[in-house]
């Protein structure tokens, strides 16, 4: 009888031990959140929300340059808690939602950075516009279970992005000098991720 004898690469990839670290796990978009604030009028900060967060992510803890994130966020969620603001945010000034009604972040590449703490390289596209940012994030946690049984972890994240890079350059000038929006806006994400029990 001929044995079938693997290359070394090949028998560590197929290695059941060595894959069993490695999960699936989908955004839930019910218990997350992606956070912004913006100076306004130089003197004041506006922050808002978006509760319209789904995606996936691989993750092994064992080997986290094997990670994958893809998430989306629908833009129509936009909450700044002033109805006005918040059309003007949905309009073609912003964000064009009937035109570009989501964003979307790819990972390229993830780099533990210490104990609970990754950095994950990406492209975010906002307006059809793609630009790579970096995220600095903590976690994931340790995994609990919810009442319904399912397993999940949790993480938090953020960056800041320069918003002209993406298209957004709606501004007014003040008679004192200076803009009423600045261009820096700092993003915050709060994710709790189910893991996936069937393949997808």
């Amino acid at each position: 009888m001929r044995r079938l004898v693997l290359p070394l690469g090949m028998a560590l990839i197929f290695s059941p031990s060595l894959r069993a670290q490695e999960a699936n796990w989908r955004i839930d978009p019910l218990h997350s959140g992606a956070h912004f604030s913006v100076r306004h009028l130089m003197i004041s900060t506006v922050r808002g929300e978006f509760t319209g967060v789904t995606g996936s992510i691989t993750y092994d803890p064992k080997d986290v340059t094997r990670d994958t994130v893809e998430a989306t966020i629908d833009c129509s969620t936009v909450n700044t808690g002033v109805a006005k603001r918040d059309a003007q945010l949905k309009s073609a000034d912003f964000f064009d939602i009937a035109r570009y009604p989501v964003m979307k972040f790819k990972s390229r590449r993830v780099e533990k950075m210490g104990d609970g703490r990754l950095k994950v390289k990406g492209d975010l596209t906002i307006n059809a516009t793609t630009q790579e940012v970096v995220l600095d994030v903590e976690g994931p946690s340790a995994s609990v279970r919810d009442p319904r049984g399912n397993e999940k972890i949790g993480l938090a994240a953020s960056t800041q992005i320069s918003r002209k890079k993406f298209g957004i350059v709606w501004n007014e000038a003040m008679e004192s000098g200076g803009v009423a929006v600045a261009d820096e806006v700092s993003i915050s994400l709060d994710l709790e991720l189910i893991k996936n029990t069937k393949p997808q």
